[in-house]
């Protein structure tokens, strides 16, 4: 994606699916919407720049499919993390519940793969088994 397009539009661009509640216990209903707004955007390119150019328009796919869910215990935030192969490169995007109850994608930025490695060896992020294409 070339710098300077828009990498997605704001609005619904997930939602919360059985498997993760399961894989991090969460006391949420599946099928929630989880949405994108503007300062949600403006916050990306503000902190992330690169990384939401690179691969905003996968976001969808990442919260449909994540390699990897967490639960940030600092913030409580969701945490989505996928493998992009090609790149060699981990993405993540953090949703978090608002306020009022709904859940919006708030950050998005690439992993050190060492980092990675050792989430996933203190438990911290969790291999998710069940994808969308199963």
């Amino acid at each position: 994606m070339e710098d300077g397009q828009p990498g997605i539009m704001p609005g619904r661009v997930g939602e919360l699916s059985q498997a993760v509640i399961d894989a991090l216990g969460l006391n949420l209903k599946s099928g929630r919407a989880i949405l994108l707004g503007e300062t949600n955007i403006r916050h990306m390119l503000g902190k992330h720049p690169a990384a939401y150019h690179r691969y905003a328009h996968a976001m969808p796919d990442i919260l449909a499919a994540p390699d990897y869910v967490g639960l940030n215990p600092k913030d409580g935030s969701i945490e989505y993390v996928r493998e992009f192969l090609l790149d060699g490169e981990f993405v993540k995007v953090a949703v978090r519940v608002s306020g009022s109850g709904n859940l919006y994608a708030r950050s998005m930025y690439v992993l050190n793969r060492q980092r990675v490695q050792n989430f996933i060896d203190n438990g911290t992020l969790k291999k998710l088994l069940t994808k969308s294409a199963e």
